[in-house]
Formats: structure tokens, C-alpha cells, sequence
């Protein structure tokens, strides 16, 4: 049976939940058995999000082998288990820079080289690719951004002519809008008439409508949106607000039968897609038996999207024991006392750069290690745990990272060798997945159950070997060293509940179904310090 591939576009306003939905269908899929593999692809410019502020654009997501990706590959991985690489994400400027760089070569043979069919050409070479690395029976493909942009184009014109040249095979869903106006009394459909028109003018034609909306639509509208838009009632979905948790998500389309109607019009087997796992993980949500409440000390909280994996992990180490997670987001800029930081039973700080709010986040991990807090530090988090004990510990008072003070007398934290001389910081940081060795009877092997791990980075500096066997001696213990060398990436706090700090990034691998062990056990630390 020939490849199966699935595009989702957009319309009306961004952040309708592209990302989530498609994983949502794709968990569906994967749940009757089918392999899939997942791809973004992304209308902007930049290379990758990497060098993007994340009050624009959200977090940046990590892969196994080191590329910096949108959000949305985020939601794939807490989803769904296809493969995520540099085959599963693409953005304008990846794809113009490929295109560029063989003209440069002379690859084109001195033909003029245009959007089409140069662009587009290299926009359905990755889309075959992504399949082709996962040995993938069903593609599901996301096209970033909305209907309409004109940075878009290139991508929506790549996907026509990929459907034109596979008519069997392919399937466009378009997720929009329908807003209830107040002022009104009702439900207007008109911004996705209006939405739908735009994507059909540009040769793409809808097979099914997501609406996205407060409430379920009635049959009435639903068929209004069938008759405008050219498409069968039974293929205009809701895609409700859900109640408690975006992990209802999938099983509200289920109810639905999208997975059925998909695998109906691609001539797919049809199978039974067991979410008896999800259901439960919904009653869990629905139904706690306490809640605990984590500080997340950082400078980007103004942005939800910010800490996406961060705030999933915590919630997925909650639901596993059965609580609710209350979040008290505490910008670390504002910290100006202890007091900042009362009524929490545990406190997180994750990845950051740059020093504003720096002070802040020593202040909060003395606070806890002196009042014996759970403290969960991750990359950033790690650099303030060190240089907080190195200060207030060891009684090196001028203790700093280089990154904060590059000429600081006690460098605790300090640049990766390699980087020293690097000017361009686009894709220089110590990037992806690395093993890491576990020492025996520590917590962090208590959590794992193995003494070899393998973890995602996204960092530039260091623990400073220099100072190691003093900060041993006053009580760290290095947990987690970096399988081919001796850099440190993991310290607890000895005399301390629960205190750790990780040089990678934990987060980038924990699911609902799956938390990540070190997430379940600074949760469960958490409630045990809450109910003694």
C-alpha cells in the first residue's frame, strides 16, 4: 500500500492548536496500529528558533540528534512515539538556504531560479524524507502559520502540488475559527467561509473542517459551514475548548469518529484504537485526591509557552500520583526577599540565559536549601544550585558563572572549551542527546533504575572541574557524569530532601503516560514534604 500523508492548515487566527490536534489524530492512528512519522513545517525565515526570544515564539523544543525546533514537536513527542529528528522539522529559511546554496554550486545548471519549481521542489523532497527516515505508512504534516500570510505561500503551493501529483493518497484538514459574538447572541461561521475561500483559491481543497469553538456546534451550522464550503456535514468536526486538560483532545475526536472518516477516505484497514491509558490519565485530572503546589523561578513567565515541556512534565510527575498541579510563577527579576517565595512546597528553575534575574534565582536556592524545600534545577537551574553553594557553602562569596561575570574570581561556572572563540551563537551550544553515567545508590539512579542515561542538551557552560572535590567535600555529590569525559551533569545536595540540579533538559522526554522519573520524584518529594 502506498504511503499515506495527512496536512493540517490554519485559518482565521493563529494558536488554534495545529500542533495539538494533529498530534491528537496522529495518536489516534498510531493507537490502531498504523507507524507514522510527524512534520512542522514552519513559514519563518530564521534557520531555527534558536536565536528567537522566547516571548515571540515559546520554547525551543530539543531533538535526540540536536536540532532546535518549534514548540509543536513538543506535543508530538507527549503524544505520539514517531521518530523526531532534523527529518521531522523544515522552516523558509532552511528550505531558501538549501535552494541557495545549490544554485551557489551550479547544481541548477544555470536555469533561473524561482519559487517554482526550485522552492516547492525542495519543500516535497523533505516531505518524502520525513517518511522515507521513519520507513512511515502515514505522514502527518503541519504547515505553520495561517492561510493567507504570504509567507505561507510557498509551503500551501508545495502541498497543492503534492496532492495533485498523488490524488489517492493525501488528505487536507484545515482547523478555524467559529467565534460566538456576544454582541450578537450567535455563532458566526462567516470567518470560516472566509478562510476556507482563501485555501480553495490557492488550489486546496478542505476534506474535513476542525472548528475550533467554545462549544459544540449545532447540526444546523454544520451545515451552513458543509454547504459553503464544499465539504460533507459528516466531515465538519467540533474542536471544542475541552474542560480540564488538553489530553481530553484525543479522545473528543474518537468520540467523533475522525479516526474512522481518515481511514475511510485514504483506504486505510480499519482498526480499533485503544486509548484505555488516556482515559485513565482523564480520570486522574478529573478526579485528585490532593494538589501540590510547584514555584517556577524564571524571567519568561509573562509567555505560557515559554516553559510548554517544563509545565507538562510537572503536570505529568502530578497526575501520576494522583494530584492537581497548582503552578505559582515567580519572576525571578522581582525577587527581592524570602517572602516572594512563601507557600510552595517545591521550587523549580529552568533554562534561561543572560543575567537579568540571576540574583534572584540564588536567592531562591539558598531559600530552599536552608529551609530543606525540594529544589529541582535544570541547565540555568543547575548553574545557580552550584554557584549559590559555592557562595554561601564554600565561602567563595565572589562564586559566579562566566556567563554572568566573564571576570569573576571564582569561575564555578564556566564556557565550554570549544566555544570560546565563537562569535556566531546560531546552533553553537552543546546540542541533543548524550549519555550520561549514574553513580549507584544516588537519588538520580533511584529515579532512573540504571546507571546509563541518555539526556538532551541545549547549553554553552560548564561546572568548572576546578572547584569539584571542594564542593565534594562540603557535601555535593556528582551523580551524573558525561559517559566519554568527566564533566559533571548531575549534583544533589547531600544533607537535603531533594535537591538536584541537571545540565540537560529533562522535560524534552517525559509523557502523560510516561513521566519522566526525575519529574515523578521531585513531585512526590514535594507532597511528602507538604504532608509531614
Amino acid at each position: 500500500m502506498p504511503r499515506k500523508y495527512i496536512f493540517i492548515t490554519g485559518g482565521v487566527v493563529s494558536s488554534l492548536g495545529k500542533g495539538l490536534m494533529l498530534a491528537s489524530i496522529a495518536l489516534l492512528l498510531e493507537k490502531k496500529g498504523f507507524k507514522i512519522a510527524m512534520l512542522k513545517l514552519d513559514p519563518y525565515l530564521n534557520v531555527d528558533p534558536g536565536t528567537m526570544n522566547p516571548f515571540e515564539h515559546g520554547e525551543v523544543y530539543v531533538t535526540d540528534d540536536g536540532i532546535e525546533t518549534d514548540l509543536d514537536l513538543g506535543h508530538y513527542y507527549r503524544y505520539t512515539h514517531a521518530p523526531l529528528s532534523r527529518a521531522s522539522t523544515a522552516t523558509s529559511g532552511q528550505v531558501y538556504d538549501t535552494v541557495i546554496k545549490q544554485e551557489r554550486r551550479g547544481d541548477y545548471l544555470g536555469k533561473t531560479v524561482q519559487v517554482i519549481p526550485h522552492i516547492t521542489e525542495e519543500i516535497k523532497k523533505r516531505i518524502v524524507h520525513c517518511g522515507d527516515q521513519a520507513d512511515a505508512e502515514v505522514v502527518l504534516i503541519e504547515i505553520g502559520g495561517t492561510v493567507g500570510d504570504i509567507e505561507s505561500l510557498p509551503f500551501l503551493e508545495a502541498i497543492r502540488q503534492f496532492r495533485y501529483e498523488r490524488p489517492n493518497d493525501c488528505l487536507n484538514l484545515h482547523l478555524t475559527y467559529v467565534p460566538y459574538l456576544k454582541a450578537a447572541g450567535e455563532v458566526k461561521t462567516k470567518p470560516t467561509q472566509h478562510s476556507v475561500q482563501t485555501l480553495r483559491s490557492i488550489g486546496i481543497i478542505p476534506d474535513m473542517i476542525l472548528c475550533r469553538s467554545e462549544s459544540a456546534l449545532e447540526l444546523p451550522l454544520k451545515k451552513k459551514i458543509s454547504l459553503f464550503c464544499n465539504v460533507p456535514t459528516d466531515c465538519v468536526f467540533d474542536a471544542v475548548d475541552v474542560e480540564t486538560s488538553i489530553y481530553e483532545v484525543p479522545l473528543k475526536m474518537q468520540a467523533q469518529g475522525i479516526d474512522n472518516q481518515i481511514c475511510e477516505k485514504l483506504g486505510l484497514e480499519k482498526r480499533v484504537a485503544d486509548l484505555s491509558e488516556w482515559k485513565k490519565i482523564i480520570e486522574k485530572i478529573k478526579n485528585p485526591k490532593g494538589s501540590v503546589t510547584i514555584g517556577i523561578v524564571g524571567k519568561y513567565l509573562q509567555h505560557k509557552d515559554a516553559y510548554k515541556s517544563v509545565f507538562e512534565a510537572l503536570t505529568h510527575g502530578a497526575v501520576a500520583e494522583g494530584y492537581t498541579l497548582n503552578l505559582k510563577t515567580i519572576e525571578s527579576d522581582k525577587i527581592t526577599s524570602e517572602k516572594c517565595l512563601e507557600g510552595c512546597d517545591g521550587f523549580l528553575i529552568p533554562g534561561g540565559f543572560g543575567e537579568r534575574g540571576w540574583e534572584g534565582k540564588i536567592l531562591a536556592a539558598r531559600y530552599c536549601r536552608e529551609n530543606k524545600i525540594p529544589f529541582f534545577g535544570i541547565c540555568l537551574g543547575l548553574q545557580v544550585l552550584i554557584v549559590e553553594f559555592a557562595r554561601n557553602v564554600l565561602g567563595l562569596t565572589e562564586a559566579n558563572s562566566t556567563e554572568i561575570e566573564s571576570q569573576t574570581n571564582a569561575p564555578v561556572i564556566s564556557l565550554l572549551s570549544e566555544q570560546e572563540d565563537v562569535e556566531d551563537l546560531g546552533g553553537t551550544m552543546r546540542l541533543g542527546a548524550y549519555p550520561c553515567l549514574l553513580k549507584e545508590g544516588s537519588r538520580v539512579h533511584q529515579a532512573y533504575g540504571t546507571t546509563t542515561i541518555s539526556e538532551r542538551h541545549r547549553h554553552r557552560y560548564e561546572i568548572n572541574n576546578k572547584y569539584k572535590k571542594l564542593a565534594e567535600e562540603k557535601g555535593v555529590t556528582f551523580s551524573g557524569v558525561l559517559e566519554n569525559g568527566n564533566l559533571c551533569e548531575i549534583a544533589e545536595i547531600d544533607d537535603h530532601p531533594w535537591m538536584i540540579g541537571v545540565q540537560f533538559h529533562p522535560e524534552f522526554k517525559s509523557r502523560p503516560v510516561e513521566p519522566h522519573p526525575l519529574f515523578h520524584q521531585f513531585i512526590t518529594a514535594a507532597i511528602d514534604g507538604k504532608n509531614s
